[in-house]
């Protein structure tokens, strides 16, 4: 190859590189740009919230577009937090969310074993249909259930609250579950139903203890929605003593005549802090489990 020909294949080289690395970078930017959108579109009426829960009556009838208040107080979070009727309300969503998710994870695990493992007919439309109940919103099924659970008896109760929870979770856990099972090589449950175990027993012994970090993400996931889960617990719960904190800091508004909307904002916030705690806490739990999912799929 001449000296010439060599110095062309190496410009073309170089201007290759560079147009890959500029399309790199562009991307990126836009990769970028896009977070940023996303995290305006749900941080922004997050901010908004933390901002009117730390204003005084007078900034909150203001009704400035500051989003930083002039005089930043504490007094509503001590109002919410000296209510008799705080600690029910989150004890109440604790028992509910515990409960919803030990009960989806309960039905899910065998359900996304079987759909992992197992290859009988219908299989494919099932699949579907179970992702088809994810799909529908709560709303559509509240009044139904209002009347059906009116007729039996069962409203104002945490025990039927929290059985449709799990009817709520069940579907996305499953849909979760069976990911995290198919990313368990098939080899391990060939050799123990060789030896002579039953399906139980290699999704107990065997199956359970290798996808325990996707167990556990799982829950907390479920937990997590179960908490902020609003549509349900209002329509079915009326007594303030069963009342989640979701549907429960609705009744600050009726109860203090002054600066309600600023009483009712800290109340919202100090309704999702557990929920995000408990997530940035876990977060890298979390996320580790789904990449390792995903790596073993």
């Amino acid at each position: 190859m001449s000296v010439a020909a060599h110095t062309t294949v190496r410009a073309t080289s170089r201007r290759r590189r560079r147009t890959v690395g500029q399309q790199a970078r562009r991307a990126d930017v836009l990769t970028y740009v896009g977070l940023l959108l996303v995290l305006i579109f749900f941080g922004a009426p997050l901010l908004w919230i933390l901002s009117l829960s730390l204003r005084n009556q007078a900034e909150v009838l203001a009704a400035t577009l500051n989003p930083i208040p002039s005089a930043p107080t504490l007094d509503n979070y001590t109002t919410i937090l000296q209510s008799a009727q705080f600690p029910r309300f989150l004890l109440n969503s604790l028992l509910l969310s515990l409960g919803g998710a030990v009960g989806a994870m309960l039905v899910s695990v065998p359900a996304a074993y079987a759909f992992s493992r197992l290859d009988f007919r219908g299989r494919k439309g099932l699949l579907l249909g179970v992702l088809a109940l994810q799909m529908i919103s709560p709303l559509v099924v509240a009044f139904p259930l209002y009347r059906y659970f009116a007729s039996l008896g069962l409203l104002d109760s945490m025990v039927a609250v929290g059985v449709v929870y799990v009817a709520i979770l069940m579907p996305l856990a499953t849909w979760m579950l069976k990911g995290f099972f198919d990313g368990i090589p098939k080899d391990l449950d060939d050799a123990a139903l060789l030896d002579g175990a039953s399906r139980a027993v290699v999704l107990w012994r065997i199956v359970l203890p290798v996808a325990r970090p996707g167990l556990t993400a799982v829950f907390v996931l479920m937990a997590i929605l179960a908490w902020g889960e609003f549509v349900i617990p209002y329509i079915l719960l009326t007594s303030p003593s069963e009342l989640p904190i979701s549907v429960g800091i609705l009744n600050f508004q009726g109860t203090y005549a002054t600066n309600a909307t600023g009483i009712l904002a800290a109340g919202g916030v100090l309704a999702i802090l557990p929920a995000i705690l408990v997530f940035v806490v876990l977060q890298r739990f979390i996320v580790g489990a789904f990449l390792a999912g995903a790596l073993k799929g």
